[in-house]
């Protein structure tokens, strides 16, 4: 009688932590610009899938708990994050130092430059794109790159889109000359495209991370659980399953760095 009453006590604790610890657990608002190939897009099943969907669901799971996620046009993504209406905001989204004026990221998990992506055969390089027009994702760092290059290069007209699949359509049917843009969604897009090419690479330095409210102790968490991810080779193998290789040596995906702080 005794033992059994002692089963029934450590049933009733196991089952009361059991449930303590799924009370604990979170539920993380996550803001995405879906349609952003390869990062976060919907899939055949209309599943939201993506190299950064898997990372930010790895590290919620890290911290035991779950994402929820929105879809949100890029360009609103900082005002949800500075508001309080998501905790992070993914899309591979560039840190710089205007950004940290206002906002908070995490250590960096990918290095990315900009490209021009063009029909085939049609202008190769920046400086064809004389008196053509462009297009790009609305506030995002190649639009602020485009529009600072305007007048050197002689864009006739910018033309901005809220995702990648609108700018695609676009440009296949003429409407614009050039697409500018992360490369890596770029290449990942057009590798089974034969009528689209990357016509140039412009080198711009650029590191992409989470993105959270300013001073957001989540961002702290957040950051630790990355670099749980790059030391036991996680990271890696989310960069295998969707780039096809493993992360170079030295690159932000593969080295552990500390937090961004605003300078």
């Amino acid at each position: 009688m005794l033992t059994g009453n002692i089963v029934t006590l450590a049933a009733a604790l196991a089952l009361t932590l059991s449930g303590a610890g799924l009370a604990s657990a979170e539920t993380l608002q996550v803001g995405a610009n879906i349609g952003n190939v390869p990062w976060e897009f919907q899939d055949e099943k209309g599943d939201i899938v993506g190299f950064e969907v898997d990372l930010v669901t790895e590290v919620a799971s890290r911290m035991g708990d779950e994402v929820e996620i929105t879809n949100i046009p890029f360009n609103g993504l900082f005002s949800a994050v500075q508001s309080g209406r998501i905790d992070i905001a993914i899309s591979s989204v560039t840190i710089t130092d205007e950004r940290l004026q206002s906002v908070s990221f995490a250590q960096p998990y990918y290095d990315s430059d900009q490209s021009l992506t063009v029909v085939k055969g049609g202008p190769q390089s920046l400086e064809e794109m004389k008196g053509k027009t462009v297009g790009v994702d609305t506030g995002s760092t190649g639009d602020s790159w485009t529009a600072a290059h305007a007048e050197q290069y002689g864009f006739a007209d910018i033309r901005r889109y809220e995702g990648l699949q609108p700018a695609m359509l676009d440009l296949a049917a003429g409407r614009i000359d050039g697409y500018i843009s992360d490369i890596p969604s770029l290449l990942y897009y057009i590798k089974d495209k034969p009528n689209l090419e990357i016509a140039a690479r412009i080198t711009s330095d650029e590191h992409y991370s989470m993105m959270f409210a300013k001073g957001s102790d989540l961002a702290v968490k957040v950051n630790d659980a990355i670099t749980e991810l790059k030391e036991d080779g996680t990271l890696a193998s989310l960069h295998e399953k969707w780039f096809g290789a493993a992360p170079e040596a030295g690159t932000s995906t593969a080295e552990v760095l500390p937090m961004p702080a605003a300078k």
